[in-house]
């Protein structure tokens, strides 16, 4: 048992070592990570030699800085190769991309967090770096908005609770009133929009992705500058794009639509009757408004 342990306790080290990596360092001397991770010298010395010789660090021979080696991105490569929601939207993203000229990108949630699967970038939304790996808040993205409608209310209160919700720009929505009237928005219209909630001079629509069994389990987005998604003029263009790239994936997946209604009485006008709006399948017809 007390060998069980000391091998975990290993393995967290080794893990706790490489996570210092993601967090906006790129390349850091050994005292940077003992800083980082509280770990002893020599402790943080043996596991970056230990994982120096397995590629997952490297070591700079002129600057003596480690970054991260070739090893992560072969895991990387085979996680997302592997995940349902990757394999289908990957190609449908990469002509989204292509044809608006913005940037189109998948996430799904990972707890309190959205994880970016995959992001193409089109010729008039050019990014310096990649999204794909990255976390990002739910409540201040348009990714993030769609998939906490997955989520009853008091469900995402436990998960982003009320101090949970930090402001990034003057627009972030930063309490759950605000932040449920909008989802109610979003539900209504079968897409969400982000207008400089997480960075100033970028905005995206979004649109949920189902699975067979009528589940949110991913989101798809059109984003870029705000000049250039301009929403004032393009929001029904994108937005129907959104959706109907989500419906391609969602149907992929095997979603076939919301369950059957009971049969409408003649002169009542229609409605699907199960709660939960249009849904990929079915969506509204987008509405103009501003977000």
């Amino acid at each position: 048992m007390a060998s069980d342990q000391g091998n975990n306790q290993s393995v967290e080290r080794a893990v706790a070592v490489l996570a210092v990596f993601q967090n906006g360092h790129p390349e850091l001397r050994v005292s940077d990570v003992v800083r980082l991770t509280g770990l002893g010298t020599s402790t943080t010395s043996r596991l970056l030699a230990t994982l120096e010789s397995l590629d997952y660090v490297e070591r700079d021979a002129v600057s003596g800085l480690y970054r991260l080696g070739t090893a992560p991105i072969t895991l990387g490569g085979a996680a997302v190769n592997h995940h349902p929601v990757h394999r289908e939207a990957r190609q449908l993203a990469q002509e989204l991309a292509a044809r608006l000229g913005l940037g189109a990108n998948v996430a799904v949630r990972q707890g309190a967090a959205l994880f970016y699967l995959l992001n193409f970038e089109g010729r008039l939304a050019p990014r310096s770096t990649v999204l794909t790996g990255q976390r990002k808040p739910l409540h201040a993205t348009g990714l993030g908005k769609c998939l906490l409608l997955g989520l009853a209310p008091q469900r995402r209160r436990e998960l982003l609770p009320e101090d949970g919700l930090p402001g990034y720009t003057q627009a972030t929505l930063t309490s759950h009133a605000a932040l449920d009237a909008e989802l109610a928005a979003v539900a209504r219209r079968g897409y969400a929009t982000e207008v400089e909630e997480l960075a100033h001079g970028r905005s995206c629509v979004a649109a949920p992705i189902r699975d067979r069994s009528g589940d949110i389990v991913a989101a798809i987005s059109i984003s870029g500058p705000l000049s250039t998604v301009a929403l004032d003029r393009r929001e029904e263009e994108l937005s129907r794009a959104a959706v109907e790239a989500a419906d391609s994936v969602s149907v992929g997946l095997g979603y076939v639509g919301p369950r059957a209604a009971p049969p409408a009485r003649t002169g009542h006008g229609s409605g699907n009757g199960n709660g939960h709006g249009n849904g990929p399948g079915h969506p509204r017809e987008p509405e103009r408004s501003r977000p």
